[in-house]
């Protein structure tokens, strides 16, 4: 296996990892983004009010998006089992 390949696996790895964590972390910024604006607008001053959306947020997303991130390992598992059968 040369330094190509080693790299071309590493970066695939990173995609698929920025691509697995960027629906559930929008989610996220966008309700926390829209909690502290809520926060803003009637002046409570309150830190832990932002967790408790922004958790159930988050967990939806994640069992929203659970089966295209499911689908983007498998995908990727299959590849590198490929071309290490292909070794």
């Amino acid at each position: 296996m040369s330094g190509a390949e080693v790299l071309d696996f590493g970066r695939d790895a990173i995609w698929i990892t920025v691509l697995v964590a960027a629906g559930p972390m929008i989610v996220g910024l966008v309700v926390g983004l829209v909690v502290s604006l809520l926060q803003t607008l009637t002046q409570i001053q309150e830190q832990t009010l932002v967790f408790v959306p922004k958790i159930l947020a988050i967990f939806f997303a994640i069992l929203l998006f659970l089966p295209i991130m499911g689908g983007l390992l498998g995908g990727f598992t299959n590849t590198i089992f490929e071309r290490i059968a292909a070794f």
